[in-house]
């Protein structure tokens, strides 16, 4: 990767930051330890994600301190893959490294993505042996995985989050899509490129609560799947299909009891009961089946006619003579 002993490329490590005071010192720390053996110059850009604590002001003296930081200060809440595609544009770095800030992803992780990214490969995603979750967190995740690798329409590595390494093309290419329901995992996948995987095992946070809800969780989930997937639509449009073809096999057998006056089921014969039967349930299957195929455009065009921006920065704070 490196064309020459003088040539030292700029790394850029992008983090989103929501209400993490605990864990700031020693998020940082553990960065500067990971890369400083490197001897490459790099820069880390923590995204302040309208926290409500004091996770800004600690930002912003580490910023005072070390020249290697840059903070980016969102104007408001605006969630998790907004922040991260805050930190991608403003990241000058020749390969960019996302993680997340609450040390479930080790820093100490990051030199073996950069032994790959100079081995010549320009996507390297940090895939999961193990992890550690609690509550409905420890059952949910693995179902997610498992729906989401039966319903894509393309390869996404599983067990895998935004943890990992994207070279500046893969990075370009990434910021270049625009549009407004994002999953950073499935894209970076989109985008293609030559991909490498390290393992690591997932530890449990190092302090304080998970910041993602649990309905955080399912919409991040829901994004991943619909924005990924037509399956989901195609599913109900086939269900529509056959609750339709069910409907008229049962209309034909209702006909044919009423014809030899057979009452249903052993009943007595009840007049108007078989064409209001027919009525409904064929109208319900054409109706699901209608549904299922307007679905397939309108839920695309939604989200995307609006075109508002992914996120606003009220100020990005540089080292001064940046």
């Amino acid at each position: 990767m490196y064309p020459g002993d003088t040539y030292l490329p700029m790394i850029s490590i992008v983090t989103p930051i929501y209400n993490e005071q605990e864990l700031l010192h020693r998020l940082h720390a553990e960065v500067v330890a990971a890369m400083e053996p490197e001897n490459i110059p790099w820069e880390v850009i923590y995204v302040d994600d309208g926290s409500h604590d004091r996770s800004l002001s600690i930002l912003l003296e580490l910023k005072a301190s070390d020249p290697r930081v840059i903070v980016v200060e969102l104007s408001r809440n605006w969630g998790h893959q907004p922040a991260l595609t805050a930190g991608l544009s403003v990241a000058q770095g020749e390969a960019v490294i996302l993680m997340d800030g609450d040390l479930q992803d080790p820093p100490s992780v990051i030199p073996s993505m950069l032994e790959k990214w100079r081995n010549g490969f320009d996507v390297i995603i940090a895939q999961r042996n193990s992890r550690i979750e609690h509550g409905p967190r420890r059952y949910l995740f693995p179902m997610f995985y498992r729906a989401l690798g039966f319903l894509s329409d393309y390869p996404i590595p599983l067990n895998a989050g935004i943890f990992g390494l994207m070279d500046r093309k893969a990075v370009n290419a990434v910021l270049d899509l625009t549009e407004t329901n994002r999953y950073l995992p499935g894209l970076r996948a989109w985008v293609g490129f030559r991909t490498a995987v390290v393992f690591y095992n997932r530890e449990d946070r190092a302090a304080g609560e998970p910041q993602q809800t649990l309905g955080k969780l399912i919409k991040y989930a829901l994004d991943a799947i619909f924005s990924f997937s037509y399956k989901p639509l195609r599913i109900s449009l086939f269900g529509g299909l056959t609750i339709a073809g069910f409907s008229f096999a049962f209309g034909v057998f209702l006909i044919v009891c009423r014809v030899f006056g057979i009452g249903l089921f052993g009943s007595p014969v009840v007049y108007g009961y078989t064409s209001t039967i027919i009525c409904v349930i064929l109208l319900a299957g054409v109706q699901l089946t209608c549904v299922g195929i307007l679905g397939e455009y309108i839920g695309r065009i939604y989200d995307e006619v609006k075109r508002r921006p992914l996120f606003l920065i009220r100020q990005v704070h540089r080292p001064a003579g940046d």
